[in-house]
């Protein structure tokens, strides 16, 4: 494929924070146009020009117009000891979009040579309703991975707290380091068969988990079965700001211990927990094509798909 280059008049230079409310407006008006709402916020544009790892001189890309406008933004993410990029581009005009994804794959090329990799995998994630988006990932060599959804359910009033299974210990909240590293290894050993998962060192997990600003850790919850840390609910304030909503950002179970009715106990405590902090509901993401039957635990605790998200991927060698 010919390299594009950008239309006359168009500038680019990196993102900064001082760019967040512009950032925020151009990414709304593009989902709001798609999905009917905006589904991101101002604390989402500034977790990602903070995320450890990331730097917007050379990950991150603002182009403006001849006015100043905002035209399009796209970024780079290499996932901490890994082979896997994330890319994300948005953009109205297909040239624009076409030079952010060209530039979004050049970086990533860039960052698996300076890791000695002799190939990196590109993943990103697309509305199914953007067929414009589809269209220019597949130009480009990507094909469906998996397809994720996200589901909610409503809270209409008090939710009952449940009680643990029996010989259950719950930790609630992780304030001290035995009880985050715990949760770090159960999350490691859960989704450890799960598409797009790394094996993330303790340290980049913590340092991720810390800069997350909708994050703290009275939201993360382990159970152990005998001495042993069994599964985590890793929730988060991701979706109050635009939803009113709690998120379960991850819920797992370690292969020896499913089957006990230990995720749906954590399910239905986070439902609780939202509805007594007087959340409208709470939300999470499935991947429908996992190794676990996931799906059918939530649709059989109430939850309901409202979005698809479809998960695309490129091999590039080096």
């Amino acid at each position: 494929m010919d390299t594009v280059t950008l239309p006359a008049g168009l500038t680019v230079r990196p993102p900064a924070l001082a760019d967040a409310e512009r950032i925020l407006a151009l990414v709304s008006a593009y989902n709001t146009r798609l999905v009917g709402f905006a589904d991101y916020t101002l604390d989402d544009v500034k977790d990602e020009l903070t995320e450890p790892g990331f730097d917007p001189a050379t990950d991150g890309w603002l182009v403006d117009d001849a006015d100043g406008t905002l035209v399009g933004y796209g970024w780079s993410y290499h996932e901490p000891a890994s082979d896997i990029v994330d890319v994300d581009v948005i953009a109205d005009d297909p040239a624009v979009a076409r030079w952010l994804l060209e530039r979004a794959l050049d970086r990533a090329r860039e960052v698996g040579r300076t890791h000695g990799l002799d190939a990196v995998m590109v993943d990103k994630g697309v509305y199914r309703v953007d067929d414009a988006k589809r269209e220019l990932v597949a130009a480009y060599g990507f094909t469906a991975g998996t397809t994720f959804h996200r589901m909610r359910i409503d809270h209409t009033g008090a939710v009952p707290m449940p009680t643990p299974p029996p010989g259950v210990l719950l930790h609630e909240g992780a304030y001290d380091d035995a009880t985050r590293r715990a949760a770090h290894q159960v999350t490691m050993a859960s989704f450890a068969d799960h598409y797009g998962h790394v094996d993330t060192p303790y340290d980049d997990w913590l340092a991720a988990h810390e800069a997350r600003s909708t994050f703290d850790w009275s939201q993360l919850v382990v159970l152990e079965v005998d001495g042993t840390p069994v599964a985590v609910s890793d929730s988060n304030d991701q979706f109050v700001a635009d939803e009113d909503c709690g998120y379960v950002a991850q819920l797992g179970v370690v292969p020896d211990a499913r089957g006990r009715g230990l995720a749906r106990y954590l399910l239905r405590r986070a439902f609780a927990v939202n509805a007594a902090a007087g959340r409208r509901g709470t939300i999470l993401h499935v991947d429908t094509n996992n190794t676990t039957p996931a799906l059918g635990l939530y649709e059989s605790v109430g939850m309901k798909p409202y979005l698809v998200i479809d998960a695309y991927r490129v091999t590039l060698p080096l």
